[in-house]
């Protein structure tokens, strides 16, 4: 006899600065089916677009529990939005993109749903607690134990690039520091988050590469290799910094420089080299959700959400 289709049972949107996808999932949250559509570069035309995503969800199935999973801050208190590559700043988006569709959502920043994802059903399945560290564009994560998001106060909770770079790694290298999106300077990720790693390079060796370069040539370049290690070397710094705060049972790296070839040995052995003597740093993680983490994370929130209600 054929096997009967799974039922439907969730759908997520993962809203970046170049793309809006959306994504069915069957009961097992296996993606069924996905659609993807540019992201507009002005405010109304970005809540027309969320609203037309959901629109294509709900001719598959109305009424499903649907999560946003998206980069950024919502302030808990004004519902305002707080992010860098969107044009949705000091506007209260979740809200308009519900009243705008005419039903609920959920909405979660995008690593928080990548770590509930990968704790559910990728690469952290089974720890007791797991950490996700996204290393792309920008650099947050979010934290996992016994299978749930641990609650934030003021949804700060993630945004780890935005801690200090450690000071003997700054003054080793004559390493630069530079203004951080957010508005201070100094924040790790102005250094570790693919810019950059770029901006390492640039600094120490003159050269303008993107990380697709440095990642794919630090192998045969020498002055790449040492710009790597570098890098390596301030990762493990947040690692350590990470595992003292949250003492993670694994951590699972995701992001654009995620792919970078030997990553986890690279990582590892820096890791090994910062922790305090006798420790070793926790198991890091390939996160396998691929491009339908963080919208599978977002659709399982919005299942959870529902069920609560």
């Amino acid at each position: 006899m054929p096997m009967t289709q799974a039922p439907l049972i969730a759908a997520g949107l993962d809203l970046g600065g170049t793309k809006i996808e959306a994504q069915i999932f069957d009961f097992f949250f296996n993606r069924v089916t996905f659609r993807r559509i540019p992201t507009p570069q002005t405010y109304d035309a970005l809540v027309a677009a969320m609203v037309d995503q959901i629109a294509w969800v709900e001719s598959h199935a109305k009424g499903l529990p649907l999560g946003i999973a998206a980069a950024g801050l919502i302030h808990p208190v004004t519902g305002l939005a707080l992010t860098a590559n969107l044009p949705a700043s000091g506007k209260a988006f979740p809200a308009d993109i519900a009243l705008a569709a005419g039903r609920a959502v959920t909405y979660l920043n995008d690593c928080r749903a990548q770590a509930l994802s990968e704790a559910q059903f990728g690469a952290a399945k089974g720890y007791a607690s797991a950490l996700c560290l996204n290393l792309g564009t920008g650099v947050a994560g979010g934290f996992v134990v016994g299978g749930a998001l641990l609650p934030s106060a003021l949804g700060l909770g993630g945004e780890y690039g935005h801690f200090a770079l450690p000071a003997h790694v700054v003054q080793a290298h004559a390493l630069p520091i530079t203004p951080c999106g957010c508005g201070r300077s100094g924040c790790i990720e102005t250094l570790i988050s693919g810019p950059g790693l770029a901006r390492i390079v640039e600094h120490r060796t003159g050269r303008s590469l993107s990380a697709e370069q440095i990642v794919a040539l630090r192998d045969s370049d020498e002055p790449l290799a040492q710009c790597w290690a570098i890098w390596c070397a301030l990762v493990a710094e947040l690692i350590h910094t990470l595992s003292l705060t949250l003492d993670p049972a694994c951590i699972v790296l995701a992001g654009g420089l995620s792919q970078a070839t030997n990553l986890v040995a690279d990582l590892t052995k820096a890791a090994t080299q910062s922790a305090l003597r006798g420790y070793a740093p926790p198991p890091l993680l390939l996160a396998q959700g691929g491009d339908a983490t963080a919208a599978r994370g977002a659709a399982y929130a919005a299942f959870l959400e529902r069920g609560r209600a």
